[in-house]
């Protein structure tokens, strides 16, 4: 869902979220998320290379963004465009590999 539009008062399913649409839910039911609550507390790289495990590969790091504006969305941040991540992304992974 576009953060814009994202109602803090109304997160029953994945796609409630910010930035997140079917494909993304789906990511994250591979990962046995099934409700915004249980993202709370994770960690987004984590979740990130859990999915390139099950999945057998590497994923986009720009799912890395995703995962973290959800991450922090749960957390009581804002609700940001995943891009808006990148930046931070890039400076985390700094030395790592990953683009």
């Amino acid at each position: 869902m576009s953060p814009h539009k994202v109602d803090r008062a109304h997160l029953e399913n994945l796609t409630d979220l910010p930035n997140i649409g079917k494909a993304s839910a789906e990511d994250l039911r591979l990962l046995g998320v099934d409700r915004p609550a249980q993202l709370a507390g994770r960690d987004p790289f984590e979740l990130y290379w859990q999915l390139c495990d099950l999945t057998g590969q590497r994923h986009d790091p720009c799912v890395i963004d995703v995962f973290m504006s959800v991450t922090s969305f749960m957390d009581g941040g804002p609700a940001r465009p995943w891009w808006d991540f990148t930046d931070e992304r890039k400076r985390r992974l700094a030395g790592d590999g990953l683009p």
